[in-house]
């Protein structure tokens, strides 16, 4: 009977270890699943550095039952009022003005130098070795 008894609570305390094992790893994969969805969100948001990430407490954050971060937007909406600096200035289809062409740069040869800027180009150049 003590055999039983034995072998029933061995088997109860490694249910107990499973059951904690797999709390954690889920608790991970939602910790993943979180940030790959606040990744996307702040992309679609127009994040230039998704290092900014860092700068949200995700710890209330939950994932909804079709696996979207509730409140993401808003969220982010509200990290963009805050720390504009981290997002993309927002084009405006509006702008007249034109980019520039791209050309590459002019050499200009000694000939056409003063003599002045000869020397000064000459010394930058002896600065280099």
């Amino acid at each position: 009977m003590t055999d039983e008894m034995n072998n029933a609570q061995e088997w109860q305390a490694r249910a107990e270890s499973a059951e904690a094992a797999l709390s954690r790893v889920q608790a991970e994969v939602d910790a993943r699943l979180i940030r790959a969805e606040l990744k996307a969100e702040a992309l679609r948001a127009g994040m230039v550095d998704l290092d900014g990430l860092k700068l949200l407490d995700t710890e209330d954050l939950r994932l909804t039952e079709a696996g979207d971060v509730a409140d993401a937007p808003a969220l982010l909406a509200r990290l963009k009022r805050a720390k504009p600096w981290l997002f993309g200035v927002a084009m405006s289809s509006s702008s007249a003005a034109n980019p520039p062409r791209p050309e590459p740069p002019r050499t200009r040869h000694a000939n056409d130098l003063s003599h002045e800027e000869w020397l000064a180009a000459r010394a930058v150049l002896l600065r280099r070795r």
